[in-house]
This record gives C-alpha cells, sequence and structure tokens, in this order.
C-alpha cells in the first residue's frame, strides 16, 4: 500500500502573545505549501497588531515586541479573517495542513475568530500533527519533544525557530521526515491519518493523565484533537438563578 498524503503539505503556525488558548492573541502568522523535497511553492505571512500588551516573555520567544506590533500591524480582525481565508483555501484544495501541536495553534485561531465575530473553521481535516505522530511511534525517548528538538533529531533544520514561518516549514518538514521513517505504519490517506491521530492524542492524553495522577489525583488535561471545543462562559444574568452567596 503506498500514500503520497506527505508529497505536498500545506503548514501552519501562530506565534502569540501566550500560552493560553482561551484569551491568548495573535501577534504573527504563516500559511504555506511545501512540495516533495520540502522546498517551499508558496507562503502567506501575517503581523497583527494584537490590541493588547504582548508580555516581554512572549517577546523575548518571537522576537515581536508590542511596540513593533502597533506600528508594523495590521488589525487583528482583519488578519484572523485572512488566516482562514487561507487554511479554507488550501483545505478546499485538498491539502493536508502539517501543524506542530495542533490544538494549541487550532483552538487559539477559533477562539480569535469568535473574539472578533468571524465564523471559525469547522472541523477542519485533514490535519497532520507531527507531534502526535513521534510520540506515537517513539513513545519511550526521552527528551524534550519541542519542534526545535524534534526537528534536529529528524534532522531538518531550523534556522530560525519561533519565527512563524520557520516553525510551519519545519513542522511540514517533519511531518515529510516521518512518512519516510515509518513508510508502513503511515501508509494510508490523509483522512484515515487524521482519523487515527484522533485516537492516538486521545490515547497519549489519557496516559499522561494517569500518570500525573499518581502525585496530584485531581490533575486533568483535555482529550480532544486537532481543535479543543469551545464551552461558553456563563453571564452573570445566567447565574443569577444561583445562590451563590
Amino acid at each position: 500500500m503506498s500514500s503520497a498524503w506527505h508529497e505536498t503539505l500545506a503548514v501552519f503556525d501562530l506565534e502569540t502573545t501566550g500560552i493560553d488558548t482561551e484569551s491568548a492573541r495573535i501577534v504573527s502568522a504563516h500559511v504555506g505549501v511545501i512540495g516533495p523535497d520540502g522546498d517551499v511553492l508558496e507562503r502567506r505571512e501575517w503581523l497583527a497588531d494584537p490590541g493588547v500588551e504582548i508580555p516581554e516573555g512572549a517577546a523575548a520567544v518571537h522576537g515581536i515586541s508590542t511596540e513593533r506590533a502597533r506600528a508594523e500591524g495590521r488589525p487583528s480582525g482583519q488578519v484572523v479573517v485572512e488566516i482562514l481565508d487561507a487554511l479554507a483555501d488550501v483545505l478546499d484544495r485538498g491539502l493536508p495542513v502539517a501543524i506542530y501541536n495542533a490544538p494549541y495553534d487550532l483552538t487559539l485561531l477559533d477562539r480569535e475568530a469568535r473574539r472578533h465575530g468571524v465564523l471559525p473553521l469547522d472541523g477542519p481535516a485533514p490535519i497532520v500533527d507531527p507531534l502526535i505522530i513521534d510520540k506515537t511511534f517513539d513513545r519511550y525517548r526521552p527528551g524534550k519533544r519541542t519542534l526545535t528538538a524534534t526537528a534536529a533529531l529528524y534532522r531538518v533544520e531550523l534556522l530560525d525557530a519561533h519565527d512563524a514561518g520557520a516553525d510551519a516549514v519545519a513542522a511540514g518538514r517533519v511531518a515529510q521526515a516521518l512518512a519516510r521513517a515509518f513508510p508502513e505504519q503511515l501508509a494510508m490517506t490523509a483522512l484515515e491519518l487524521h482519523e487515527r491521530q484522533v485516537r492516538w492524542a486521545y490515547a497519549s492524553s489519557r496516559s499522561f493523565e494517569d500518570y500525573r495522577r499518581r502525585t496530584d489525583p485531581e490533575f486533568t488535561t483535555r482529550h480532544t484533537w486537532p481543535l479543543h471545543p469551545f464551552v461558553a462562559q456563563p453571564t452573570l444574568a445566567g447565574l443569577e438563578a444561583f445562590d451563590v452567596a
């Protein structure tokens, strides 16, 4: 059985104001396409003014300060719409989208869309998440699973980590390297791989949860992939029926 899901891949990455997908804002983004040899065929990049201060810690990671974002970035709402359109376009063309740690980027994009009153992506698929695939087929490898570490392991060059374009392209190339490293296990269609990753991600998160509960019985984590569902927060009016005194 042969598979060509990895030959041409769309790639996506965000750089943001923080790690909380419910509150962080987009600062920069990249949507592109790479060919069979990992060469860049298409690229679109954005710099947004997130409308909030960019914490110093986040700016130290991706190099974009509040001042630069305000001076050079475009309004966040416009950027969100264009990112959604670019992703919808590559998905409509049948291209799998490689995203390292997909639930982070896709969930944050979903929340930004809702924040700006824009229709989010509806069940984006097929998604290829090199982090999930690597954890599934090299489960017991010690050490970090960051994009930088995983790219180095699979001999994928990543010269400018935490730049949205560099990270997006590296994620796609790592996905292609995984397809070469595990040809029999990954010989399936892109949609079949998407469905397998749903199950692999669930198993991985449950295993991690069980491990953490050895020392913290109340620990929980989210098991959904590639997008964490939106849960509306109760409004003050919705709480009036409850006695909270």
